[in-house]
């Protein structure tokens, strides 16, 4: 099945290369930089999908959801990340997308998170247990999450300074 797919990303190179494989592949797909620009084509087009980035420059991809989620109830949306934490995909699928990856992600993947249904009973479980760095990152992400991403509310509530926070926040998260 040949599937319509908006790809919103602020990384032109990767956005660009992703809409490329994915029409390489038979599906018509289209790429954009700007979250206003995306919502306004996806209310004039008919697409089948959106593969979004988590971090749009300064904006944040999650409050996007929703109004995408408006525009077409019947969307199906990967949320697709270099900064991947339980907290955020949890508040992804809150919020109403179908799917959410970690960068990288290949073509495949994309293509199968956008084709499976909701909820996957047979998705196998972690074989190792995740890192101390990691769940430090989960954690935070967390927090950051719960006080709407306010760096100084989050650097109280982990009795941390401001500025190890963001420094913390400035590095890409550890591998499971």
């Amino acid at each position: 099945m040949n599937l319509r797919i908006l790809v919103v990303d602020d990384d032109a190179v990767f956005a660009e290369t992703l809409a490329t494989a994915l029409s390489r592949r038979g599906h018509v797909a289209v790429w954009l930089q700007n979250p206003v620009e995306a919502l306004t084509r996806l209310k004039d087009e008919d697409m089948d999908a959106v593969v979004l980035d988590l971090r749009l420059g300064a904006e944040s991809g999650l409050r996007l959801i929703a109004p995408l989620r408006a525009a077409r109830p019947n969307l199906r949306l990967l949320l697709l990340t270099g900064y991947a934490s339980i907290a955020t995909a949890v508040e992804a699928i809150k919020l109403g997308a179908t799917h959410y990856l970690p960068k990288p992600a290949t073509v495949d993947e994309i293509l199968n998170a956008l084709g499976a249904n909701p909820g996957n009973a047979a998705a196998e479980p972690a074989q190792t247990p995740l890192s101390v760095d990691r769940l430090e990152w989960e954690h935070i992400q967390k927090v950051l999450s719960e006080h709407d991403g306010n760096l100084s509310a989050t650097a109280r509530a982990l009795k941390m300074h401001r500025r190890t926070l963001q420094r913390k926040l400035a590095k890409r998260p550890v591998r499971a």
